[in-house]
């Protein structure tokens, strides 16, 4: 099996968190199913099943604008621990995240 590839990257300017939700909903066909997604102080990766990945770099899990990034591919993470800081390298997220049937209704 070989090793993925980055197939595209996009710099994150601040307060342009829309520029990157564009980005990637633009690039999403290249990218077979996301498997997760790595989140460091300055970057983030999004991987897919074959490993191949997206590269989003100037935005990491210490800045507010990181959870709309990651709520555009569908990342299971806690909102509240999210910015905390942690001496690995990087924070590791499963992607995909599922609504449960009814979620929006009433009961």
């Amino acid at each position: 099996m070989t090793a993925g590839k980055c197939l595209a990257d996009h710099r994150y300017e601040p307060g342009q968190v829309e520029a990157v939700r564009e980005f990637l909903k633009r690039t999403r066909s290249e990218l077979r199913m996301l498997r997760k997604a790595y989140v460091y102080r300055d970057r983030v990766q999004i991987f897919d099943v074959n490993g191949d990945w997206f590269e989003v770099t100037g935005i990491g899990y210490p800045d507010a604008d990181i959870i709309p990034v990651l709520d555009a591919v569908n990342t299971a993470f806690n909102r509240e621990t999210i910015h905390k800081p942690t001496e690995d390298e990087f924070k590791e997220f499963k992607t995909g995240r599922r609504y449960t049937w009814a979620l929006d209704r009433v009961m």
